[in-house]
Parts: C-alpha cells; sequence; structure tokens
C-alpha cells in the first residue's frame, strides 16, 4: 500500500470502527449491567439496517431534504429498538435473570435463531440499501482526493455523540446512577430501594437502539443480506473480548484498532481483511486474558 492511499484507510477505518462501536458498545452494555451475553445482539443490527433502508426508499421519492433522509435512520432505529428491545427483555431477558449464565446464552442464541428467520420473513434474500443517504449528503475534498461527507463526518460524529451521551447519561443522571450501582452490586442496589427490573429495562433497550442503529446508519454503504446479523455478532464479540467485557471506553479504542487495522489490510493484503480482527483478538488474549482494559477481580461499565 503506498502513501497515497492511506488516507483513504484511515477513513474507512474509522467509518466502519464507528459501526463497530455502536454495536460493541450496546453489547458490552448489557453485559456490564445485566451480566448477559446477548448473541441475538447482531439480530438487532440487521433489523435496523433493513428497516432503515426500507424507511428511506420509502421517504426518498417523497423529498429532497438529505437530513429528513439521515433523520429516517434514526426513526427507523429507535422504532426498531424500542419494540424488540421491549419484547425480548419482558419476554425472555426478564425471565432469565436468575438462570445459570451458560443457560441465558443458549437463551439468547435461540432467539437470535428466530429473529433471523423473521428477518427473512420480512424482507427476504434480496439486498436492501439506503444509499441515497450518501448521494444526497455529497462530499467534500481534502487535497486531492474526495471523501463523501457520510463516511468522513456524519458515522464518526454520531457515534462520538452516542459515546458522550451514554457517558453523560450514566455519570451525571439519577437514572444513570442507579445503573451503575446495580452494576457494582444488583443485590445491594435493590436492598438500597433501586428498582432493578426498571433499570433492566431501560439498559437492554437503550443497548438495542445502538445496535438498531449501527444497522441504520450501515445501510446507506452496505447491501444488507440475510447473514449480516451474524458477521455483526461475531465482529462485535471480537471487539467486546478485546476491550474487556463490560468496557464501554474500552469498546471504543477496541473498535478503533480493529476498524483501522482492518481497512489498511483492504488495501494492504487484501486476503487478511477478513481475519485481521480475529488475529488483533487471539494476540490481546493472549498476553492479557481479560482483556486490554480490565482485570479479572472487576466488571465495570
Amino acid at each position: 500500500m503506498t502513501l497515497d492511499l492511506l488516507p483513504l484507510a484511515l477513513v474507512d477505518g474509522v467509518a466502519y470502527a464507528s459501526l463497530l462501536f455502536l454495536v460493541s458498545m450496546g453489547l458490552t452494555l448489557v453485559f456490564g449491567v445485566m451480566g448477559i451475553l446477548n448473541v441475538a445482539h447482531g439480530a438487532f443490527y440487521a433489523f435496523g439496517g433493513y428497516a432503515a433502508a426500507s424507511l428511506v426508499m420509502f421517504v426518498a421519492p417523497k423529498t429532497d431534504s438529505p437530513i429528513l433522509l439521515f433523520a429516517a435512520l434514526f426513526v427507523a432505529a429507535i422504532a426498531v429498538g424500542l419494540l424488540l428491545g421491549s419484547i425480548m427483555e419482558f419476554v425472555l431477558i426478564r425471565r432469565a435473570q436468575n438462570y445459570d449464565p451458560i443457560l441465558k446464552l443458549l437463551l439468547t442464541f435461540g432467539a437470535f435463531l428466530m429473529l433471523e428467520d423473521i428477518q427473512r420473513l420480512l424482507w427476504g434474500a434480496q439486498p436492501y440499501s439506503a444509499s441515497e443517504v450518501v448521494n444526497r449528503l455529497g462530499n467534500i475534498e481534502i487535497g486531492d482526493i474526495t471523501y463523501t461527507t457520510y463516511q468522513l463526518v456524519v458515522v464518526p460524529a454520531t457515534a462520538l455523540l452516542a459515546y458522550v451521551c451514554l457517558e453523560f447519561f450514566l455519570r451525571h443522571t439519577k437514572l444513570g446512577k442507579q445503573t451503575v450501582a446495580t452494576t457494582h452490586h444488583r443485590e445491594v442496589a435493590t436492598s438500597l430501594g433501586i428498582n432493578a427490573k426498571k433499570i433492566g429495562y431501560v439498559t437492554f433497550v437503550i443497548a438495542t437502539i445502538l445496535g438498531a442503529l449501527g444497522g441504520a446508519l450501515a445501510s446507506p454503504t452496505t447491501s444488507l443480506v440475510p447473514g449480516a446479523g451474524t458477521d455483526m455478532t461475531v465482529l462485535s464479540f471480537a471487539v467486546v473480548a478485546t476491550a474487556g467485557l463490560g468496557q464501554i471506553t474500552g469498546a471504543l479504542i477496541a473498535a478503533l484498532l480493529i476498524g483501522i487495522i482492518r481497512a489498511i489490510a483492504v488495501y494492504a493484503a487484501p486476503e487478511l481483511e477478513v481475519a485481521v480482527p480475529y488475529i488483533i483478538m487471539v494476540l490481546v488474549l493472549i498476553i492479557r486474558p481479560h482483556g486490554l482494559f480490565t482485570v479479572a477481580q472487576a466488571r465495570t461499565i
């Protein structure tokens, strides 16, 4: 890879890392607060992407505004997150809270398989995309290189804003502080009058919205096909394992690390592109079995 291609690789890497971080942030939030490794989280990404693409294709012929099309991505993600998050939390997660961790894992895996079938039932096997969003937001020229505004500015800014909002919620709001208290010790928090069921519901819905938002933001630059949720599940687990379970800021750094190195591999060694996230994860876990940013004695968010 020549130095001329390095800026392109960095932009691609940061944009990809932003999407990966949004999904991983939801996954690690659920584990940090509820102690559940939610295998179904990748299905939220797929549903968010399909719903966003469908909504954009419906709205695009009716408006010339790129802002409305971009807003449609958020509307779809929030709708999917509220619907799927609420249903899954009430029907499955709440009832399984006291189950063995392995059984919880198997239950979410079963939910993932069902959601994959529902996705195929609703949208079929044809690819979906919301590429009109990228076209209408235009391009930015820096030097001799032209970048899409969507990938250079919009996606990273949205991911960063989501991170800042989540950190503010956890550290500076009453409900957020109750969430942190529940993370440290659920039983003690409950004995102090904190409604653990309410905290669990809010946490799971926020995480589902983040997963769906990752898919919604991916839909303008990716053709969504069956299996997209599976791929994102595996990749988000690689990010979470690299960072350390329950580490939100760590997930941000790990996503950037994986995203940028993967993008460089696309230009320098395309045959390694798919393997790069897992190579990084394995190397990190060999050196630090609990991830880069956590220790064996503590689980925090």
